[in-house]
């Protein structure tokens, strides 16, 4: 579905990535594990079309990737970006909608809208309250469903957990698995190491820029450089 393929990205003089290569198999969970400043963000922001890789190919159902993050996102790859970055002053309904906005399938956007309603019912409840009054829970789970509304069929999700009380992470891991579920892929950049790589069915190690390890979740969650040092056990 997805090859990266000797992947460089440079912010000025700042080389972020360097040499990332990596497949995602359709239907798979892929967790990208990595401390802060390791390049997940940059990474996922590169193949949502948002930076311009220096070097490198992104081979996307076998054709390279658009470089324009619109037509990337018309091709069925859509970012959750790191800290939600939702409409803070539109309503929760207002913000799904605007995930559906390159879909011109009016019966088929309603359907989805009552699909995120039964699968994040509190939404429901919050349809006319503005996106910015929302907890940090809700305003996660309204991201995730932002972008389940413009039916991806490869999903990036970038550190979904992020400063989310432990009850309400486990919801969002139980809400990953069930996208996956119904036949989303998912590329997940995560410092919740444990939670990420014990879903993933592959996954890598970012490490100042580079892939340090990559292998099976359940590999990685075992190994004992990134028990160390991700798991502290």
């Amino acid at each position: 579905m997805l090859y990266v393929k000797e992947l460089h990205v440079k912010y000025g003089h700042i080389h972020a990535l360097r040499d990332i290569s990596f497949k995602v198999q359709a239907g798979q969970i892929i967790a990208v594990v990595g401390a802060n400043g390791a390049g997940k963000s940059t990474l996922l922001m590169t193949l949502a079309g948002l930076l311009v890789p220096a070097e490198g190919e992104i081979l996307y159902e076998g054709k390279l990737l658009p470089k324009e993050a619109y037509k990337v996102l018309g091709h069925g790859i859509c970012l959750v970006p790191e800290r939600r970055r939702l409409y803070a002053n539109l309503t929760v309904k207002d913000n799904l909608l605007m995930g559906a906005f390159v879909r011109n399938d009016k019966e088929g956007i309603q359907a989805d809208l009552k699909r995120m309603y039964k699968m994040f019912p509190i939404l429901q409840e919050r349809l006319e309250q503005y996106a910015g009054t929302l907890s940090g829970g809700e305003q996660q789970m309204l991201a995730i469903a932002r972008g389940v509304m413009s039916r991806p069929r490869l999903l990036l999700l970038d550190e979904p957990s992020l400063g989310l009380a432990p009850l309400m992470v486990a919801n969002v891991f139980k809400i990953i698995r069930e996208i996956r579920e119904q036949g989303t892929t998912i590329l997940l950049a995560e410092q919740n190491a444990f939670q990420a790589l014990d879903m993933a069915d592959d996954a890598f190690v970012l490490e100042t820029g580079r892939v340090t390890l990559a292998g099976s979740g359940k590999q990685l969650l075992n190994d004992p450089l990134v028990r160390k040092a991700y798991l502290g056990v």
